[in-house]
C-alpha cells in the first residue's frame, strides 16, 4: 500500500465519533507508522450520532474526494413517531409531540412511497450548510434565525424495514447531499404527525459496504502489516 501516492481506506464510523475525529485518528496513525505526515480526508461527513460506512482518502487520492461523494449512499433509520426535536434526532430533547393512533403500516407504506424520486428538501438548521457565508448549526446553536433554501436530490429507494404506531425502521438508497434527518422530518409532517432519527447506520457507499470496512480496533494492526 502506498499511502502518499494515495489509497482509498473504508472506515466504519463509530457511534459519538465526529467524522474529523476519525481523520485525526487515522492520520496520526498513519504518520507514526510511516515516519511522515500523511495527508488525509474523508468522502462525506457523518453526524456524530449516526455510525458506518465512511470513505478515508489519503495522499493524492484526497483529490478524488469530489468523485467519490457523487456515489450513491444506502442507510438504516429508525424513527420515533410523534415526536420532533430542534435537530431532528436525539441531539436536543423532544420540542413537540403529535398524534400517532392514525398511522398504520399502510400508510406509512404509502407515505414512504411519495418521496421516491426527485424531490426538493430544506437541510436541517443543525447542518453545516452555509447561510450567506455563515455555518448553519453555529447560527442555530446561537438562536439566530437560519433560512435554509430547498435542494433538489433524488431518492431511489425507501424501504419499511419495522413498523409499530411510534416508531419505524426505514432503509433509504439515495443521491449526494441527502439529510436522513431531514427526511425524518418530512416523513412525520407528511403522516399529519411527527418524526425524528433515534438511529442511523451508513450501510453503503457505491459498492463498499460495513462489511469492507477497517474499525479504529483492528487498523494499526492491519496497517503494521500493509504499510
Amino acid at each position: 500500500m502506498d499511502f502518499i501516492q494515495g489509497e482509498i481506506i473504508p472506515f466504519y464510523k463509530p457511534y459519538t465519533w465526529t467524522s474529523f475525529g476519525i481523520v485525526a485518528r487515522v492520520r496520526w496513525m498513519l504518520s507514526e507508522q510511516l515516519g511522515q505526515k500523511v495527508k488525509v480526508g474523508h468522502a462525506g461527513t457523518l453526524d456524530p450520532l449516526a455510525t458506518g460506512v465512511m470513505l478515508l482518502c489519503t495522499g493524492r487520492a484526497t483529490k478524488r474526494i469530489e468523485e467519490l461523494q457523487l456515489h450513491t449512499k444506502e442507510y438504516v433509520a429508525d424513527l420515533k413517531l410523534g415526536a420532533t426535536t430542534a435537530s431532528y434526532d436525539k441531539e436536543h430533547p423532544e420540542n413537540a409531540t403529535f398524534p400517532t393512533e392514525h398511522i398504520t403500516r399502510e400508510l406509512m407504506e404509502e407515505t414512504l412511497c411519495r418521496f421516491v424520486g426527485e424531490i426538493e428538501q430544506v437541510p436541517p438548521e443543525f447542518s453545516a450548510c452555509k447561510v450567506d457565508g455563515h455555518v448553519a448549526y453555529k447560527l442555530a446553536r446561537k438562536g439566530k434565525e437560519v433560512n435554509l433554501k430547498p435542494k433538489k436530490l433524488v431518492i431511489d429507494e425507501i424501504e419499511l424495514l419495522h413498523f409499530e404506531p411510534t416508531a419505524a425502521q426505514i432503509r433509504v438508497v439515495c443521491s449526494k447531499g441527502t439529510y436522513i434527518r431531514a427526511l425524518a422530518r418530512d416523513i412525520g409532517e407528511a403522516l399529519g404527525s411527527g418524526a425524528y432519527l433515534t438511529a442511523l447506520k451508513r450501510t453503503r457507499v457505491g459498492d463498499i459496504s460495513i462489511d469492507d470496512c477497517h474499525t479504529l480496533e483492528e487498523f494499526p494492526q492491519w496497517l503494521q502489516q500493509n504499510a
